[in-house]
């Protein structure tokens, strides 16, 4: 069934973020420690918000709404709900936020999804959403590869008895995101005897009488549950790694001239797709290269035509936050502009100041320097501008 069929825009997310994660061995709740470069609930929240999903209703611990806003600060059409003493409860409470008129129309489907699931590759998402044109409610899961047993009634300490044998081909792993059509799981929970305990919303929705369709999930939905997930990820990278960028542009008449984020008042300007910032450029390709993610052609093609005119502080940003993602921070930036003109040094500290700033970082962490090739090439002779630059990223 195609996308367009059942479009993601018609789907909301609750996403559950009210537990005390306190196997975790965290200083705060698990959802809210940082977790390959930021908090474990805003890797999914981001996913769920650039796939077309909103509103997010996100439900909350009593008298966490600072940090939860902290934690996704910055992400359009979320919302906070707090959450009961049951999971069940909570979802409840999510489902019922999106009934508020604020929150825009009630939607046609929900994902409800656990903020421990940081990891929420777009394609489950699209493979649920394809369902529900389909299903009432769809889940994702993946197959049991392990062999497995009953335990014995008495088998609570090591060394008791193991029971019958379980066919693995008849189980499955289930994950989330949970998908539903919204009406439907909000009848359901509404109608859930509150003194079950309801391990998932696909039990609920089961309960009430609705088909869930299985659907192809993914490894990298894992859930982080113990102190040992938060340490493998990030311990098994190299805690230092480093990229360089290069590239050119030509002067022409009638362009704005940007370099590193800063206007120059100068006779010509550069041309490019973008605002051909190209110091920002060799910049983004260094952070790009140090985490081995591709280049700023992939991430931005000029031929795209959404990108014409762009201002190449959004590529920045989207690099820096490639990077901490991947597990890392920036640990030092060094930019070389190479011109006969304009002279760079009156511009030099106002330059520093923007790329930390859309970095996010110390300036002491950015360094701006220029050069000339002594009117040798087409720098030399005033045809263009290149730059390149260099990265340190450092694990966080």
């Amino acid at each position: 069934m195609s996308q367009d069929a059942n479009p993601v825009s018609d789907s909301a997310a609750v996403v559950v973020a009210a537990g005390q994660g306190l196997r975790a061995g965290q200083p705060v709740p698990k959802q809210f420690a940082p977790w390959r470069g930021k908090p474990v609930l805003r890797h999914s929240v981001e996913a769920l918000a650039s796939a077309g999903v909103a509103p997010i209703v996100i439900v909350i611990p009593e008298g966490a709404q600072d940090i939860a806003a902290q934690c996704v600060a910055g992400i359009t059409g979320v919302a906070f709900v707090t959450g009961r003493d049951t999971r069940q409860g909570s979802v409840l409470a999510g489902l019922e936020a999106l009934e508020q008129a604020a929150l825009g129309p009630v939607p046609k489907n929900v994902l409800i999804h656990d903020a421990a699931r940081p990891i929420l590759p777009r394609a489950v998402i699209d493979r649920l959403v394809d369902a529900l044109v389909r299903f009432p409610g769809a889940i994702p899961v993946l197959p049991v590869v392990d062999s497995l047993c009953h335990a014995a009634p008495d088998a609570r300490a090591p060394g008791t008895a193991m029971g019958a044998p379980a066919r693995r081909e008849d189980l499955r792993r289930v994950q989330t995101p949970q998908a539903f059509r919204y009406a439907d799981i909000l009848a359901a929970h509404r109608a859930w005897d509150g003194a079950a305990n309801a391990g998932d919303d696909a039990q609920v929705a089961q309960a009430a009488g609705h088909t869930v369709a299985l659907v192809d999930g993914d490894e990298a939905l894992h859930k982080l549950t113990y102190a040992s997930d938060f340490g493998a990820d990030t311990g098994a990278l190299p805690p230092v790694r480093m990229g360089t960028g290069y590239d050119v542009h030509r002067l022409e008449d009638g362009e704005e001239l940007w370099l590193c984020g800063v206007k120059i008042d100068h006779h010509q300007g550069l041309s490019g797709h973008s605002d051909a910032d190209v110091a920002i450029h060799a910049l983004v390709d260094a952070l790009l290269g140090a985490i081995a993610a591709g280049d700023i052609g992939q991430h931005f093609p000029p031929s795209d035509a959404k990108w014409k005119g762009a201002s190449s502080d959004r590529f920045l940003d989207h690099a820096v936050g490639l990077v901490r993602a991947a597990g890392y921070a920036i640990g030092h930036v060094d930019v070389t502009i190479i011109c006969e003109a304009p002279k760079i040094g009156p511009h030099r500290a106002a330059m520093r100041a923007r790329l930390a700033d859309i970095m996010g970082v110390d300036i002491g962490l950015v360094s701006v320097k220029a050069t000339t090739t002594e009117k040798l090439g087409f720098t030399g002779r005033g045809e263009g501008i290149a730059a390149q630059a260099a990265a340190t990223v450092i694990r966080a």
